[in-house]
């Protein structure tokens, strides 16, 4: 897997254990319960393996913005696709830009569709998917038919 250029701002990165960078992010309570559903924050263990499934079943990227480590985003083979923005990135439509970027990875891998499960009370995460084309088809479920 080699990395990706978005724009002049933006590259995705393949995954490389980076725990002190990540970590952070992850240590985030609002960040938690936006992207999981935590009422608590990631411990190393977790992190790790939350990591290390991802980057077994699919393309994992860091989104480095500005030459700064400030998320992360997966493709998975179903179509899923995972993406957290860290808090201080937030806001500056990375998420859209990167999105764009997986959109045309999942063109060249010929995927069908992709999708992504967003909790209901995640309004912002939710703006940005429809905003890029995604369909909300029921409370938590957006797809883009590619």
């Amino acid at each position: 897997m080699q990395k990706r250029i978005v724009d002049e701002e933006i590259t995705l990165v393949p995954y490389y254990p980076n725990y002190k960078t990540t970590l952070a992010w992850y240590q985030d309570p609002q960040l938690c319960k936006q992207v999981d559903n935590r009422d608590t924050v990631y411990d190393l263990a977790l992190l790790k393996g939350m990591y290390g499934y991802l980057n077994r079943h699919g393309d994992l990227f860091y989104i480095k913005y500005k030459n700064r480590l400030c998320g992360d985003v997966c493709l998975q083979p179903s179509g899923e696709v995972n993406i957290v923005i860290a808090k201080p990135f937030q806001n500056k439509h990375i998420g859209r830009r990167v999105m764009h970027e997986i959109i045309r990875l999942a063109r060249e891998k010929q995927m069908p569709q992709l999708h992504a499960e967003i909790y209901s009370f995640n309004a912002q995460s939710q703006k940005m998917f429809q905003s890029i084309g995604f369909t909300q088809v029921d409370a938590e479920h957006f797809v883009f038919i590619l």
